[in-house]
């Protein structure tokens, strides 16, 4: 036996209590007697009762019986153990003990009690209820096990599944258990294995355009190695039906349609196959929006290659533009749907175009494609600009490559005429091209005016940080004299035992003096120096610095825009090595990425080059070569999706693929993939399955916070029943029954104008994976077993194994403690109006009755006991009588008779007054 509080925390106001009992005694101290110090007593313990009271006490009294529930899945995917499972129950009944009972209950998608609780060895011989077996709820089957149990009591359930869930978390359900000293076991019934097919996913693109070919793909998950076939239908329209054989595990297939019409696309997968277990698991639709044909924007110079004609040929409409004529407006590049770069350098785009196509990307979806080659990539001067930051892949393979020692010297002018953005950008751009160097590398910069002035020491870079900040730190100076700073950069170069050594010269004025320039190249030439120059405005000696570069065996660029100034520097300093291009044929490698495995089942062609590039950490890689650097890169940027193909179209670079039968459906598909794949309407969705219900989340686009109207339609034509439920402005959540099928939704909401707009979509609710052959999910009844205490049974006669955690029966005393409360108030009632003196006659009266009762059993106890004496003495004086008259009779006369001397008898009185005081001497004694 036990005692526990409901409400432990209210033993808090024993301390105003007993400080209230405190001021009482304080108040008496002067006048102390008894009455007060009874009268405080009896508040204190009157005070207790109360409290001990309102804490609810609780006596817990053992339970005699042990309860044990059976839980059993009667969902489809258990559905064929239902006779193995009845057998296990029979035989686990059969070793129950007299004080224990047992009762069956079954679920899948709801529950329902089969056997209600016996003591009796007999057991259900089939299960009677009806009951939805298309989910498996083990949450609310825990839970209405748990319920059977009362208050205080413990016990056992025996859970029979096979543990796939899908509909609640058990895990939060048997935590419950838990805390309440319940125990789950579980039994694993072997499942038999049957054979069976199901459509696992059906995926297109949520949006595809007119002419494109769009992707239909279909896996399949099988028991088996069978032919089956499958057919796709469109809108009811069958689009192929095709025989494949389906091996074992998991199978993934690829099928391409080309849309015709806009509107909405809805596909449809279905399996056809002979002694299939499942037949609900073997269709799926899914849903696609068809919008008008899309519009490519080609960005090339004068390569002659298939590309446009390819794009042309596969439905898209495309412009070919050369990238001066790129558009310097975002409205210029948002009516394009994907913008294609094919080996364009960075140095003929502006910054502020780069900017635009990024946010044309990120904030609206457009799609972008960079295609490799010599002036692409790393090679084109990427590195550090906003098309970087779209793309999947990082121009920079530091760390990566053994790449040649290399030093580097730039020459930049600080005149007068380079303040402004133009010293700025430039001193951007030797910062980036020291970031691109390895620690290794040597690094040199000298900044001219009038005279040359060394901001770094030409040496191999110590602090990369320390140098960008002294790059950084260069400030305008007077005018501008050429020669001596380029023969300071060649004499600081010369000596140096490097495999590379560039000058980079950047000037946009004419030199104050001449100097022997021929003479200082050709001797650079010797000691392997090379040269470019950078022309920047209209003032620049352009014939000068293209000589320059001309006879320095390097290149020359005219700027205009002095935004490009950092793509150039940058594309100098990775063109300086060289070693970013991968020249040694190979096959490349196709990664487990179904849209592309499905172009190359004939096999991959040769390639003969690639730029090595960086892959970035969210990027997905389709095609990679064996050094497993990128060959085809994708990821997600924004809203819109890009592309990176490190090779070239032209073939020189691409090989055999440029001459393969599925070239154009290679960059067809690269393309398709990058157009935008979301959707425009001014209502976004997602759909996710709660507690056997569907939940739409429908959210505004767009800041019009109106009431709307939505309703969902099945494809019967049936409107449903909905809970549309707003959970904050613009979102709204609608709720409906979880049914398989394909619905349609329609959303109509007045502007501020008081116009309606429409939203129509459709979408499909795939069937439960309970027609999934699974399996046993050991893991989580394992995990079940283990929160709650219980184990796997191997005998059913362990499920009536001894219960280690005891049942209780409680029992409240609050009201017992309440009426000995009234009590003590009563009685304090009664000492203040009359006192304790009535109290003192009453004492007083029954101790005395008490002393007379003892009296007179002590005095009856006396004489009874002399009475008891006295014939004891009657009955020895008469046998002593008779000895001595004996004696005489025998006595012979010759002998002498000893003289026998007699005690004389006691009188009754001497007797009497000697028991008395022994008596008083054994009371004292005690």
């Amino acid at each position: 036996m036990a005692l526990e509080f409901k409400y432990p925390f209210l033993f808090i106001l024993l301390i105003p209590a007993l400080y209230i009992v405190f001021l009482y005694f304080k108040q008496t101290k002067a006048v102390p007697s008894a009455e007060s110090v009874l009268i405080g007593l009896i508040r204190t313990l009157l005070f207790s009762l109360i409290i001990f009271a309102l804490t609810v006490p609780q006596v817990l009294l053992p339970a005699k019986q042990e309860k044990v529930i059976f839980l059993a899945d009667r969902s489809a995917s258990y559905q064929q153990t239902e006779n193995s499972l009845l057998k296990w129950l029979d035989e686990s009944v059969q070793g129950k003990n007299a004080n224990q009972t047992f009762a069956v209950a079954s679920f899948a998608d709801s529950v329902t009690m089969e056997q209600s609780f016996t003591n009796r060895k007999r057991v259900i011989t089939e299960f009677n209820s009806k009951i939805e077996k298309g989910e498996t709820n083990l949450e609310e089957g825990i839970q209405f096990a748990a319920s059977l149990f009362q208050k205080g009591e413990s016990g056992r359930i025996v859970l029979l599944s096979d543990g796939n869930e899908t509909v609640g978390n058990s895990r939060e359900a048997a935590k419950l258990l838990q805390n309440r000293n319940v125990s789950l076991d579980y039994v694993r019934l072997p499942l038999k294995k049957e054979d069976d097919m199901a459509i696992t996913k059906l995926e297109v693109p949520p949006t595809s355009f007119v002419g494109e070919n769009t992707l239909i793909n279909v896996s399949i998950s099988s028991t088996v190695e069978k032919n089956a076939n499958i057919r796709i239908s469109l809108n009811n329209q069958d689009l192929l039906l095709e025989k494949v054989a389906v091996k074992e595990g998991n199978n993934q297939y690829t099928f391409t349609h080309q849309s015709l019409s806009p509107g909405m696309a809805v596909y449809k997968a279905e399996l056809e196959v002979d002694d299939d277990r499942f037949i609900e698991n073997n269709s799926l639709n899914a849903v696609s929006k068809v919008k008008e044909t899309p519009k490519i924007l080609v960005v090339q110079g004068n390569q002659k290659d298939a590309l446009t004609e390819i794009l042309t040929n596969s439905g898209l409409i495309v412009d070919s533009l050369v990238p001066e004529k790129l558009p310097t407006t975002l409205e210029g590049f948002l009516q394009y749907q994907s913008i294609i770069f094919n080996n364009i350098p960075a140095t003929k785009v502006s910054g502020s175009q780069m900017n635009l196509m990024e946010k044309a990307v990120k904030e609206f979806g457009t799609g972008f494609v960079m295609l490799g080659g010599d002036d692409s990539f790393g090679l084109g001067g990427y590195f550090k600009t906003p098309i970087e930051r779209l793309l999947p892949v990082n121009m920079d393979i530091k760390g990566k490559k053994q790449m040649p020692s290399l030093g580097l010297v730039i020459v930049i002018d600080r005149s007068g005429s380079m303040g402004g953005s133009k010293l700025t950008l430039a001193k951007e751009a030797a910062a980036r091209s020291a970031e691109l160097l390895r620690e290794q590398d040597t690094l040199g910069f000298i900044a001219f005016d009038d005279r040359p002035w060394t901001i770094i020491e030409t040496k191999p870079i110590q602090n990369k940080s320390k140098a960008i900040e002294n790059i950084r730190s260069v400030t305008v100076g007077g005018g501008t004299n050429i020669y001596p700073a380029l023969a300071k950069a060649y004499e600081e170069l010369a000596d140096l035992k490097l495999q590379r050594k560039h000058i980079i010269l950047l000037t946009d004025g004419q030199s104050a003096t001449g100097g022997e320039y021929q003479t200082l190249i050709e001797g650079g030439k010797d000691n392997n120096i090379t040269l470019s120059t950078v022309a920047l405005g209209s003032d620049a000696d352009r014939n000068l610095l293209e000589q320059l570069a001309t006879n320095g065996n390097g290149r020359y660029y005219d700027v205009i825009d002095a935004s490009v100034i950092p793509s150039i520097l940058s594309r100098e300093t990775v063109m300086t090595t060289r070693t970013y291009i991968e020249d040694t044929p190979f096959y490349p490698t196709v990664q487990a990425y179904p849209d592309w495995t499905a172009i190359f089942q004939q096999g991959i062609p040769k390639m003969n080059a690639y730029i090595a590039v960086t892959p970035k950490n969210r990027a997905q890689l389709p095609i990679i070569s064996q050094k497993k650097d990128p060959i085809l890169a994708k990821w997600q940027y924004g809203l819109g999706t890009t592309f990176a193909f490190t090779s070239d179209v032209t073939g020189k670079w691409s090989g055999d693929f440029s001459r393969w039968a599925d070239w154009p459906k290679f960059l067809s598909q690269m393309v398709a993939q990058s157009l935008p794949q979301y959707d425009s309407e001014p209502y976004r969705y997602s759909i996710e399955n709660q507690d056997g219900n569907s939940v739409i989340h429908l959210t505004e686009a767009v800041g019009n916070f109106r009431p709307m109207d939505a309703t969902i339609v099945s494809q019967n034509g049936k409107v449903l029943d909905t809970n549309v439920k707003p959970v904050a402005p613009g979102k709204t959540d609608m709720i409906f029954p979880n049914k398989p099928g394909m619905y349609f939704l329609r959303v109509k909401q007045s502007n501020h104008e008081g116009h309606d707009r429409v939203f129509q979509t459709g979408f499909s609710i795939p069937y439960s994976d309970e027609y999934l052959m699974k399996g046993t999910n050991q893991l989580l009844l394992k995990d079940l077993a283990s929160i709650t205490g219980g184990k796997q049974l191997s005998f059913g006669k362990e499920a009536f194994r001894s219960i280690h955690h005891k049942s209780y029966q409680t029992q409240t005393i609050s009201q017992q403690l309440l009426f000995m409360a009234f009590l003590l108030f009563v009685l304090e009632i009664v000492i203040r109006r009359f006192g304790v003196k009535p109290f003192y006659h009453i004492m007083n009266k029954i101790r005395l009755n008490l002393y007379k009762e003892e009296v007179v059993n002590h005095t009856s106890g006396i004489q009874h006991l002399v009475k008891a004496k006295e014939k004891v003495q009657v009955k020895t004086t008469k046998r002593v009588q008779e000895n001595m008259n004996e004696f005489k009779l025998n006595e012979s006369p010759v002998k002498k008779v000893k003289k026998q001397t007699i005690t004389p008898s006691v009188s009754s009185e001497d007797k009497e007054e000697r028991m008395k005081r022994l008596l008083e001497a054994r009371k004292r004694r005690k």
